[in-house]
C-alpha cells in the first residue's frame, strides 16, 4: 500500500466502488425463495446474472427472446418453484402477447426491468420503448414500481416479489438509468 501511495504522489488510489445493489437484489431474491432465472443477457444486469450463475441453487436459463422467460416462469410456478426474469426495456416490447398469460391464469410473474430510452440516453432508436415500457406493462395488467436511486432498487423488488408470490399477479421493476448509469456514444465507438 504504501508502494502505492508513492507511487501515486504520496496518495493510494482506491479503484471506484462498485454498485451494491445487485448484491442486495440477488440477497432479496434469493430470501423470497427464487429458484430459476430466466434472462436474455444485459449489462445492466450482469452483476445480479454472475451471482445466480454462482448459485448452484439456482437454474439460469438463457433464452433467446424474453417472452419464452414469461413462459418459462409460469412452468417454474406449476412445478412449485418461484423464479426471476431479468430484462432491458426493449425486450418488454417482446412480451407484450404472452403477458396475458400470468393474468389471465392468475399466475405470479416477477420481472426486474433495465431502462433505457431515458435519462441520459444517447441511441435515439432506445427512446420509443423506453419511455413507452410502464404504460404497456400496466396495460397489460402488471404491477409497476420504478427505482430511480441505488439505495431503493433491493427494497422495491423485495416489494414486488411480496406482491407477485402472494397475491399471483404479475410485477415489474423498473431500474432507472440514474441507478445504471447512462452509456456515452463517443466512448463505445472507441472500444
Amino acid at each position: 500500500m504504501a508502494d502505492m501511495a508513492a507511487k501515486s504522489g504520496g496518495q493510494a488510489s482506491a479503484a471506484p466502488a462498485q454498485p451494491t445493489w445487485p448484491d442486495e437484489v440477488y440477497r432479496t431474491l434469493k430470501e423470497a425463495g427464487v429458484r430459476q432465472v430466466g434472462m436474455v443477457p444485459d449489462a445492466g444486469h450482469s452483476r445480479l446474472i454472475r451471482s445466480f450463475e454462482a448459485d448452484p441453487e439456482t437454474r439460469v436459463v438463457t433464452l433467446t427472446t424474453e417472452e419464452e422467460g414469461v413462459a418459462m416462469l409460469a412452468g417454474a410456478w406449476l412445478g412449485g418453484e418461484r423464479g426471476v426474469l431479468l430484462l432491458h426495456s426493449s425486450g418488454v416490447g417482446n412480451c407484450i402477447n404472452m403477458l396475458s398469460l400470468p393474468a389471465i391464469c392468475h399466475m405470479p410473474l416477477l420481472m426486474i426491468v433495465t431502462m433505457r430510452g431515458d435519462w441520459g440516453e444517447f441511441n435515439p432508436w432506445q427512446i420509443p420503448m423506453g419511455q413507452g415500457t410502464q404504460a404497456v406493462l400496466e396495460a397489460m395488467g402488471v404491477i409497476v414500481t420504478r427505482a430511480d436511486e441505488p439505495h431503493l432498487v433491493a427494497s422495491t423488488v423485495q416489494g414486488a416479489a411480496n406482491l407477485a408470490f402472494n397475491t399471483w399477479r404479475p410485477t415489474a421493476v423498473l431500474i432507472g438509468q440514474r441507478v445504471l448509469g447512462a452509456k456515452n456514444f463517443k466512448e463505445l465507438a472507441r472500444k
